[in-house]
């Protein structure tokens, strides 16, 4: 299965059985508490695969995935956002709506960006007028 966004897995040795859930959160950026709650919403492209001893195992792809899902965390994209994301991805042939929902929030992430740049350039303003303030005494 190809992952919907690539380039993003963490530098970290996968070996031949994998990782346990504590070292796949932590290359991740992740909780073990935060990576279960990921499983538990459907968040993830597939359950984690298990060791004959019941444990989770996390392989390449998997970070991948979840190295993105934590990347459309930081950028606020809403965990149902995400899940719908998810469920696209598990489908074939569903590029089109896998570019619709990355787009939308693309275009969230911009007006956001624009909104804050004005709060930015008002604070400078209020800056350079403290400064002269502070000049003329």
């Amino acid at each position: 299965m190809k992952t919907a966004i690539t380039g993003l897995t963490p530098e970290v040795e996968v070996p031949e059985e994998g990782l346990p859930i504590s070292a796949a959160a932590a290359a991740c950026g992740l909780s073990v508490d935060a990576l279960r709650y990921y499983e538990r919403e459907g968040l993830t492209l597939t359950p984690a695969d298990r060791a004959p001893s019941g444990r989770r195992r996390y392989f390449e792809q998997d970070l991948s995935w979840l190295a993105g899902l934590v990347m459309l965390r930081r950028t606020g994209m809403p965990i149902r956002d995400i899940r719908a994301f998810a469920q696209v991805c598990r489908e074939k042939d569903t590029e089109p709506e896998r570019l619709a929902v990355l787009e939308a929030h693309r275009d969230r992430i911009l007006a956001q960006l624009r909104e804050t740049q004005g709060h930015l350039a008002a604070i400078e303003r209020k800056i350079n007028f403290y400064r002269e303030s502070i000049v003329k005494k």
